[in-house]
């Protein structure tokens, strides 16, 4: 089995470090419903000719107030699913005609999966193989909360729309598994993906035949790949570092649940002496500290919303001892208390 695992978030929610590739497909999907698309970019500071600068740089918060605000102003239930059936492979910019031009339909994903920065994802993506199957799989998505079926129905068609476009037919898609309850327009994911489609399922996953990754790209031209991967590259190098060692600490961390590692055992897993892994860290502005408490509350946020599980019991999920300490913890994170959390995430199903 091969695996590649890319994350989704940088140093900091507030780094202005995703450009607005395939966010003005949610502008024309809002003004197809009659609805004026200058409220989507509400609480974010951001300007409608922002919008459509290729140079605008928002933050991971900003493109959450976004997809917020997008839940607000729509009027059809599955405009996330419909914004993304919008794109078109322009809509990706370099990054869409680097793969199109990729010798393979396997080199594009490689070479996708590796520079998926450039689109922004709002969670962190894999790709690994499974016998016949591969698999792109979605990682911590819980801390998306009432946004998370939204973001995944944008995110999965867009990628949809433009994996179609590589090909230039159908993509084989075999099995969609998502995290949350069918929404009442479930029928709408099997017309989009033609496939089978498992809600409430523990992960987020979608399987399709292995053998298209062996399909030579029909627009392959080695000159166009080389040329444009270079840029990619280039804007990727530009980018906010988005740390690998962030990435692998939030990896370590996920893989307990209940009794956290401490940072001497992470740096041993890491390869490294808890020392350096203090510098490393530190020289991104960030703690160990900082990145476990970023995971206790994205555990604790998915746990509200898809359990029912005493407080009690989730505070020793998360790490704590004593429910107090986990509520005055959560509080900190949130500024509101678990309860309050878990009733207005109910308030929304």
């Amino acid at each position: 089995m091969t695996q590649l695992i890319v994350g989704a978030y940088g140093t900091s929610l507030d780094i202005p470090q995703h450009n607005m590739l395939g966010l003005p497909a949610l502008v024309a999907e809002l003004q197809s419903q009659g609805v004026d698309p200058v409220g989507l970019l509400q609480g974010t500071e951001l300007s409608p000719e922002q919008m459509l600068d290729p140079n605008t740089r928002i933050s991971h918060r900003q493109k959450l107030v976004i997809f917020a605000n997008m839940k607000r102003l729509m009027h059809h239930a599955d405009s996330g699913l419909r914004a993304g059936g919008r794109q078109r492979l322009s809509d990706f910019g370099i990054f869409g005609y680097a793969m199109m031009s990729s010798e393979t339909f396997g080199q594009a994903v490689d070479f996708g999966i590796r520079h998926i920065r450039l689109l922004g994802p709002i969670f962190e993506k894999s790709f690994r193989l499974e016998g016949s199957e591969g698999v792109f799989s979605g990682q911590g998505f819980f801390a998306l909360g009432e946004l998370m079926p939204l973001a995944t129905e944008f995110w999965f068609a867009s990628i949809h729309s433009l994996v179609q476009c590589v090909l230039e037919k159908p993509f084989p898609s075999v099995r969609l598994l998502l995290p949350y309850p069918a929404p009442d327009y479930w029928q709408c994911y099997e017309a989009v993906f033609r496939c089978p489609v498992v809600f409430n399922s523990e992960v987020m996953e979608w399987r399709f035949d292995a053998s298209v990754l062996q399909l030579p790209c029909p627009n392959a031209n080695p000159i166009t790949s080389a040329m444009t991967m270079g840029f990619c590259q280039q804007l990727v190098a530009s980018l906010p570092d988005e740390s690998d060692l962030i990435e692998s600490v939030r990896m370590v961390c996920l893989s307990r649940s209940g009794r956290f590692p401490g940072v001497d055992a992470v740096a041993e897993t890491l390869g490294l002496s808890t020392r350096t892994l203090h510098r490393r860290l530190a020289e991104q502005q960030r703690t160990y500290q900082s990145v476990l408490d970023e995971v206790r509350c994205a555990l604790a946020i998915e746990f509200l919303q898809q359990s029912d599980m005493p407080m009690d019991e989730l505070a020793a999920q998360v790490g704590f001892s004593e429910a107090a300490n986990f509520r005055k913890a959560f509080r900190k994170w949130t500024g509101r208390s678990p309860g309050d959390y878990r009733k207005a995430l109910r308030s929304t199903v």
